[in-house]
């Protein structure tokens, strides 16, 4: 189990999914993951569902905003990563060539974040702790594990965010793909897949992976519930099995069964 008091700066800290249908995002998760939800409000007949695993706080999702809908932002989730301060984060950001898509506010006594956009157009948030430190258990069994970024121009990206958290990019040995490793602290948190491997019609963004105890299983009930299966799933050496899927309101994500579980 992984649980967490804190989140190291530079760390993918939370996680927030963005829906047309909150109602039916909330029945698909608990269904697939596990999830038990704890509605918040957030105004008249708005709620904040806080995901929770075994009491811990692992995720949340909201209603996209009629604003939202009419810029055509779809359905999806949204990676936050820890900063000591937040507004400092958000202009150094826009110094090394990203914009500034919400500017640094506050979330009650929970926190403050600002909304950003990478030079190559990915958006992520960054969240300065309060009483909130975001996830408190991840790199487990129904819980985030993992992200990727999507992006034409991992060099470009790879700069910025470098810049910006003091991450590592490097290269595995004896891997031809391309992929990139991002390490923060001498962790490895996330990657950027090479640019041929993806859809040019897809918009750069950063996509989250769920870890999963059968990835076969997990992705069925997916298309069960609704869900589109993007990836069937395929067996990636030293990494496990995988596959990446949209929910029934269409956010995407991935699921993995990572090779230690993989094997027993």
């Amino acid at each position: 189990m992984a649980t967490y008091q804190s989140h190291t700066p530079g760390s993918f800290c939370w996680i927030e999914l963005a829906t047309t249908d909150q109602a039916a995002a909330k029945s698909f998760y608990t269904s697939l993951l596990g999830w038990l939800v704890n509605d918040m409000p957030m105004g008249p007949g708005q709620f904040y569902s806080m995901f929770q695993r075994e009491g811990s706080a692992v995720g949340a999702a909201f209603t996209l905003r009629p604003d939202m809908l009419q810029q055509g932002v779809p359905p999806h989730w949204l990676v936050y990563i820890a900063v000591a301060n937040a507004d400092e984060t958000a202009q150094r950001a826009a110094e090394l060539g990203g914009a500034v898509v919400a500017p640094a506010f506050d979330v009650m006594d929970a926190g403050r974040m600002a909304v950003l956009r990478d030079p190559t157009g990915a958006v992520f948030a960054v969240w300065q702790a309060g009483r909130h430190i975001g996830m408190q258990r991840a790199d487990e069994v129904n819980t985030f594990c993992w992200a990727d970024l999507s992006t034409p121009s991992a060099e470009k990206a790879g700069h910025f965010y470098a810049e910006l958290f003091g991450w590592e990019m490097s290269l595995a040995p004896n891997d031809p793909s391309g992929y990139i490793h991002i390490k923060n602290g001498g962790r490895f948190i996330g990657g950027i897949p090479p640019a041929a491997q993806r859809d040019p019609a897809i918009p750069p963004h950063w996509m989250i992976w769920f870890a999963v105890a059968d990835c076969d299983k997990s992705t069925q009930a997916v298309q069960a519930a609704g869900g589109k299966v993007l990836r069937s799933p395929m067996t990636m050496d030293r990494v496990g099995r995988l596959s990446v899927v949209n929910d029934p309101q269409g956010a995407g994500f991935g699921l993995i069964t990572p090779e230690q579980h993989a094997r027993g």
